[in-house]
């Protein structure tokens, strides 16, 4: 099965590379290389690589691992913390569905 490639739009891919950038920059706070780092969490160089560059092919997982490496992985649990929208659709009493429709063949 060939590797699928994860396409981000360009906003999208702006906001993984700027996360990438302040995960770089706070491992040079602490002066580790970049060996240190994957070694303790337990991923490859190349893999620390592409999470400081942005690459989207990375795991979530890796990501969360360089973060407690760093001492940030109480971080990782601030996403999508505060849900404004949803908290309004929330309180508008918006019906939402359990399930998405079911798809109909079209023969």
């Amino acid at each position: 099965m060939a590797n699928k490639r994860t396409i981000l739009l360009p906003k999208t891919q702006k906001i993984l590379t700027a996360v990438g950038e302040n995960i770089k920059l706070a491992r040079l706070r602490r002066k580790l290389s970049s060996e240190q780092v994957a070694e303790r969490a337990n991923i490859s160089r190349t893999t620390l690589f592409y999470i400081e560059s942005g690459h989207a092919g990375v795991s979530i997982g890796s990501y969360l691992q360089v973060l407690t490496v760093l001492g940030l992985g109480n971080d990782f649990t601030l996403i999508a913390k505060d849900d404004e929208l949803g908290r309004k659709l929330q309180d508008a009493k918006m019906i939402t569905k359990g399930r998405a429709p079911k798809r109909h063949n079209k023969s």
